[in-house]
């Protein structure tokens, strides 16, 4: 189904956004009738992404198709595949998609960086924590990361199922600002319109009732290589919009997509109850018991206050036992609980380098995982 110009700029909520989340379905990327990459559009989707770094927007990029990708080469036969052969078709895939993903970004001076996930690394909070921590070093190193779903070692029970859960997994996991989900629609219809002439397409979701979850169908049995469908989009645009990030459903089958969208293409804009910075904060606010205690002494007090991260200079005990990842409350000398974050180490190493400076943090455990025990962007203050 082609896009309809209905939009007369690009969207204000992807123009403005600091960073994207950008999911490919399997049916952009991979052609149907050889079963091999499209290189074409997907150099056409790497120099929309160079259009945006340029203006100074972060992309990561979630790609479907090593499994489409891996089964063509491997030989298997259409239809459904058991867990193993899916397992064995994207070992096989990965290296073919990041090949055409890397192909397609040299072509625009951009390097390609590959994350394997498992839906344990973003539920776990320190593999949340480290996942996050490459994904942010590689933006620095000006790296696209290219995520996709570990398949060749998850299991049914640790496995998202569908590329587009994991897009807003990801979404969270980065604290993108929007997700825009490339798909074979333009959006979300009353009814599937391929079936329906009358379906009218809904350019705006305010909220995600029950009336909008029954208008969604099942996936597009069309082209026989997805597998999520409008009713998975929905529940990624409702996890991601738990983090408060919005979800733009659109459809990737011109060349140059972003660039379409510009242009006034047709899309669904699902909008986030919050932006991403509260939901956030009012995640850690939330944590409904602190996993510990790390108190600190007037100084480090009065720089938080002054909206700086916590150091361990300023640190002076700890309390309980926790990893790195985990949400601690952060209390005064009287005792008061002042503030609560995710700490970037344990309670163990956190003992040993309170009240030193944070050059001294490499010498005394032997590793750093930066300056700060908590940075400020992972810190919330409960009180004046």
């Amino acid at each position: 189904m082609g896009s309809h110009a209905t939009n007369s700029a690009f969207p204000a909520h992807l123009a403005t956004a600091r960073r994207l989340t950008i999911k490919v379905g399997s049916a952009l990327l991979v052609d149907t009738q050889t079963g091999k990459a499209n290189l074409k559009w997907a150099k056409g989707l790497a120099e929309d992404i160079a259009a945006l770094r340029s203006n100074g927007t972060e992309v990561v990029l979630v790609s479907s198709g090593a499994v489409a990708l891996g089964r063509r080469y491997l030989g298997l036969k259409s239809g459904k595949l058991s867990l193993d052969q899916k397992q064995a078709a994207a070992a096989a895939g990965q290296p073919i998609l990041m090949r055409a993903w890397r192909e397609a970004f040299e072509a625009v001076n951009l390097k390609v960086a590959q994350v394997l996930l498992t839906r344990e690394d973003t539920e776990r909070r320190r593999r949340w924590l480290n996942a996050r921590e490459t994904v942010d070093t590689l933006l620095k190193l000006g790296a696209v990361p290219v995520v996709n779903e570990n398949d060749t070692v998850a299991t049914e029970e640790i496995r998202y199922g569908d590329n587009d859960r994991l897009a807003a997994r990801t979404a969270m996991l980065v604290q993108a600002e929007a997700l825009v989900l490339l798909s074979d629609v333009d959006g979300l219809y009353t009814a599937d319109p391929r079936k329906d002439p009358e379906a009218q397409h809904l350019p705006l979701i305010e909220t995600i009732t029950p009336d909008i979850e029954n208008m969604a169908g099942g996936a597009n049995a069309d082209t026989g290589v997805g597998t999520g469908g409008m009713a998975t989009k929905l529940m990624a645009a409702r996890i991601a919009g738990s983090a408060g990030c919005s979800t733009t459903i659109a459809h990737g089958g011109a060349i140059n997509p972003l660039s379409a969208l510009r242009s006034g293409a047709r899309f669904t804009l699902i909008k986030a109850p919050s932006t991403t910075t509260a939901a956030y904060k009012a995640w850690i606010a939330g944590t409904v018991v602190p996993a510990g205690q790390i108190h600190i002494d007037d100084g480090a007090m009065q720089a938080l206050h002054n909206g700086k991260s916590l150091l361990p200079s300023g640190i002076t005990r700890v309390t309980g036992q926790f990893e790195k990842g985990e949400s601690v409350s952060v209390c005064g000398p009287a005792g008061q609980e002042l503030a609560r974050g995710i700490v970037a180490y344990g309670a163990d190493d956190i003992t040993l380098i309170k009240g030193h400076g944070s050059q001294d943090t490499e010498s005394i455990l032997g590793y750093s995982a930066g300056a700060e025990v908590i940075h400020r962007d992972d810190m919330v203050m409960l009180r004046s």
